[in-house]
């Protein structure tokens, strides 16, 4: 078979080799795969939520160990006071990838505000992967991973997992999947915990 030949097949079925060409590229790059899910994500249709009676008392399932970029470890129950905000999250995970610039705008707003704690659990088996992830892709969100067990109740391995704690250490939010937590309603409904 020359080029002669292929040319002629090639322009019959132009739209079947692209979208096989888009399929593969979707099953075997993990960039590719965030994207899509990104423009998911910007859509707005996937939104967390908190809501007013979903308080629930899981003030011991809340508590964990975490682990800073210096090595110093705290839980969230030296937290009490303020509104956690925390994220599992996998450099590798691309839904978590699609979400990651949602959560860097989000943390960019609120920072400054000595009311809140942002907590974002790196679940990569080589932390460096992790760290690379943020650096590449110029995130600020500090970088924590969690020390120990991290009860079931609040992490039980999907990725991303995102949890908001109100200032009694109740979890107000548990959302298992992606979300876009950097809309004004998210916002407000995480100030009115304040």
């Amino acid at each position: 078979m020359n080029l002669k030949s292929i040319i002629p097949i090639i322009k019959k079925r132009w739209a079947s080799i692209l979208f096989y060409g888009i399929i593969i590229l979707l099953i075997f790059s993990p960039g590719a795969k965030s994207w899509v899910l990104q423009q998911v994500v910007s859509t707005g249709l996937l939104k967390a939520e908190i809501k007013n009676d979903g308080a629930k008392d899981l003030q011991n399932a809340a508590t964990f160990s975490f682990i800073d970029g210096e090595g110093k470890t705290s839980t969230t129950a030296d937290l009490k006071g303020k509104v956690v905000f925390i994220n599992f999250w996998a450099s590798w995970c691309p839904p978590c990838r699609a979400e990651m610039p949602s959560l860097e705008n989000l943390y960019q707003k609120l920072k400054d505000n000595s009311n809140f704690v942002f907590l974002f659990i790196n679940e990569d088996d080589d932390r460096s992967k992790g760290l690379k992830y943020l650096e590449a892709n110029d995130f600020t969100i500090p970088f924590y991973q969690a020390s120990g067990n991290v009860p079931a109740e609040i992490f039980s391995g999907s990725l991303p997992t995102t949890i908001v704690l109100n200032k009694k250490g109740k979890v107000v939010l548990k959302h298992s999947g992606m979300a876009r937590y950097d809309t004004q309603d998210f916002m407000s409904q995480l100030k009115e915990l304040e």
